[in-house]
């Protein structure tokens, strides 16, 4: 179904237009009228003869013209009756403003669902309940409770919030920021994200698209949506409800369950979605999407009339990964020839404080047609000559001559003094920042996007792996009524889907224990073996570096001793006698299930300090080839990995092959819950790296 006809219908009900001014059922009648709204809108409230001037009609059957758009504003109770009206009448959308479902509790959810239903079953799509509605300036129609319909601009703005967007709409007014298109979601029962996300993507007016969730409940379709859309336009996001305290907010305020912040950050991460962390944010990145075009490299020549800005500037492009241009001796040339003796003619270029607007003008002219520059950042701060608004239009005229191929940003420091040349170019649409290092961190965002959307596709690997024998032991499992599997059982997992494991085997006593320990080889590990025992160190039940037999005999009966007395009831079935791995690195592969997304995989350093040092990287699986390296990348601890002070490098294309693997894993048997490898034992480079640990638990 064509969202087209939702944004700009020919013809519009309002079921619950009240005759009284303030009522939020008048209030949107009379806002789709004075938006300039040009096709038919049609009062519906069976206790009203006219509304406005306008014949109003008892039901929406008594209109003898088809109806594109139902806007309903009346009880929760009525809605259904309403709703059977609007099928007979063969609407195509609804959007219900009403509140009190889902959002309320039991009854209300109760309701909502049998709205949905009724509704898929009738081909209609709806938006809320519980929301403020939608608008569209390029029709335009502004079927919302809200007054503040925004500029006309290219930037596309979904919110879960209908009182947030209230007020952003109120904040962009105020900065002259223009939409193509506003969505509020309320409980997005029906129309999503991912709807609008579809919908946009060949959307002629919308070059960026926007939103403001709190909570994503089909996972899987964002991601495919996502991923899908952001390669042809920036996707910004605010995701809300990121502590335990803000889930539960979000949770009273929606009725939407919270995910995990690190799975979304996995998310958007893996599908190229930009993560704003505030209003300010999103919209210092929306608008630079918006009016400027994607740097093609990290090249970056910043203009100043003071030092100390441009000190800033560079330390922040340091710290973004960006480089300051090296000029071309034609460039070098050039600034010379007109710059006084005292300027810079280096990067960034120090105009001095004297600078009046013409030698702004020569400056951004000289940089903008090196081809080392790939973007430009201009900052000013007001001295007693300073010529803000004239140096603002050459800025602009600069801009337009070299036909928008190198974006340009700046930064205008202050606030009266400078507000005429911040408004020209707010006008003429260049982005200014406050300061210098928000509108480098905006330029290190663009120069992120550009590099995602040249990023070809990979496919997610597949193994030849065993999948008969997971099924034996999982089978075998749910058989015994056991949904944790003991260490034995996991080994038996990790080897069906080719994960290296030590030469491992299981002694009833001591005397097995010293044969299995001299085939093995000294030194050796021991482990307890019960199914009721999962962490073996919390009861003692595990000795690493038992280097000869009586080291073997003293461990053997301490390690029975210590599980006797901490857990007596504990099942147990021998020790293992393991062999131990040396000159290693210890790292863990973490599998968890998110309630939106599913499966998210972890990497980092492993060992009894992982929940401490908190050092990992998360993707959501299926992941590929790309994702898994830049999780190993992505850990703070890195260059333990890759060698360091004259070490030899750990073999990370191991690593990788066991993410992989894992990721398979838990992609071909979903009902696993939790997984854990730890330690990961990597080895130096080309050794390989082996599965110290496993604890794996199923879904019953």
């Amino acid at each position: 179904m064509s969202f087209k006809k939702f944004f700009c219908p020919d013809s519009i009900a309002v079921i619950g237009a009240a005759r009284y001014k303030g009522k939020v059922g008048r209030t949107i009648f009379d806002n789709i009228i004075d938006s300039g709204y040009r096709g038919r809108v049609f009062p519906v409230n069976p206790k009203a003869g006219d509304i406005g001037g306008h014949r109003c009609y008892s039901s929406i059957l008594d209109i003898d013209q088809n109806i594109q758009l139902a806007v309903i504003v009346i009880p929760a109770e009525y809605i259904p009756e309403a709703l059977e009206e609007c099928a007979e009448k063969g609407v195509e959308f609804i959007i219900i403003i009403s509140s009190g479902f889902k959002e309320t509790g039991v009854e209300g959810a109760r309701r909502e669902k049998g709205i949905i239903e009724k509704a898929k079953y009738c081909n209609i799509r709806i938006l809320g309940p519980n929301c403020l509605g939608m608008m569209d300036t390029g029709c335009p129609v502004n079927a919302t409770f809200s007054s503040n319909m925004p500029f006309r601009g290219r930037i596309s703005f979904i919110s879960q919030s209908g009182a947030l967007l209230t007020s952003v709409l109120d904040w962009a007014g105020a900065s002259k920021i223009g939409f193509s298109k506003v969505v509020s979601l309320g409980n997005k029962s029906d129309i999503s994200e991912n709807d609008l996300f579809e919908a946009w993507i060949d959307d002629e007016n919308t070059d960026v698209i926007t939103a403001y969730i709190e909570g994503i409940t089909a996972g899987k379709d964002f991601i495919r949506a996502a991923s899908r859309v952001s390669k042809e336009k920036p996707v910004i996001i605010i995701k809300s409800g990121n502590t335990d305290a803000g889930a539960r907010a979000v949770s009273s305020h929606t009725g939407t369950l919270a995910g995990s912040n690190k799975a979304y950050d996995a998310a958007f991460k893996q599908t190229g979605i930009i993560r704003a962390k505030d209003i300010k944010e999103l919209f210092n990145y929306s608008i630079a999407f918006s009016y400027q075009p994607l740097p093609r490299g990290r090249n970056i020549a910043v203009i100043t009339n003071a030092g100390g800005p441009g000190i800033m500037a560079t330390d922040e492009c340091e710290n973004r990964g960006i480089r300051l241009a090296g000029f071309t001796v034609e460039t070098i040339d050039r600034l010379k020839g007109f710059l006084p003796a005292a300027a810079n003619i280096y990067n960034p270029v120090d105009v001095l404080g004297d600078a009046l607007s013409e030698r702004y003008k020569k400056a951004l002219e000289t940089v903008m047609a090196d081809k080392n520059v790939d973007a430009v950042l201009v900052l000013l701060t007001p001295q007693a000559m300073t010529e803000d608004l004239e140096t603002a239009k050459a800025i602009a005229e600069v801009v337009e001559k070299n036909g928008n191929k190198v974006p340009v940003m700046t930064s205008f420091m202050g606030i009266n003094e400078v507000r005429k040349g911040i408004d020209y170019l707010t006008k003429k649409k260049i982005p200014n920042f406050e300061i210098p290092e928000d509108a480098i961190e905006t330029l290190s965002v663009m120069m992120d996007y550009y590099e995602w959307k040249l990023e070809k596709f990979q496919p997610v690997v597949e193994f030849d792996v065993d999948e008969e024998k997971v099924k034996k032991v999982f089978g075998r499992c749910i058989d015994a009524g056991r949904l944790e599997l003991c260490e034995l059982e996991a080994r038996k997992i990790l080897e069906a889907y080719r994960i290296p494991v030590p030469r491992a085997e299981v002694a009833e006593d001591i005397a097995e224990a010293k044969e299995e320990a001299e085939r093995i080889g000294y030194p050796v590990v021991l482990k307890i073996v019960s199914p009721n025992i999962l962490h073996k160190t919390d009861v003692g039940g595990i000795k690493i570096g038992v280097n000869d037999e009586k080291e073997l005999e003293e461990s053997f009966d301490q390690i029975m001793i210590n599980v006797k007395r901490y857990m007596p009831e504990a099942n147990i079935s021998g020790v293992l006698v393991q062999e131990m791995v040396r000159d290693k690195k210890e790292t863990i592969i973490g599998i968890s299930e998110d309630p939106q997304f599913g499966h998210v995989i972890m990497f980092g350093l492993g060992g009894i300090y992982v929940e401490v040092l908190k050092d990992v990287a998360f993707r959501i699986v299926p992941i590929n080839r790309k994702m898994a390296k830049e999780m190993v990348s992505e850990i703070k601890t890195i260059r333990l990995l890759e060698g360091t002070r004259g070490e030899e490098p750990s073999d990370i294309e191991s690593i990788i092959d066991i993410l992989l693997r894992t990721s398979q894993l838990v992609t071909d048997f979903p009902e696993i819950i939790e997984m854990d490898i730890n330690p990961l034992f990597v080895k130096r480079k080309g050794k390989g790296s082996i599965a110290g640990d496993a604890r794996i638990r199923i879904g019953g």
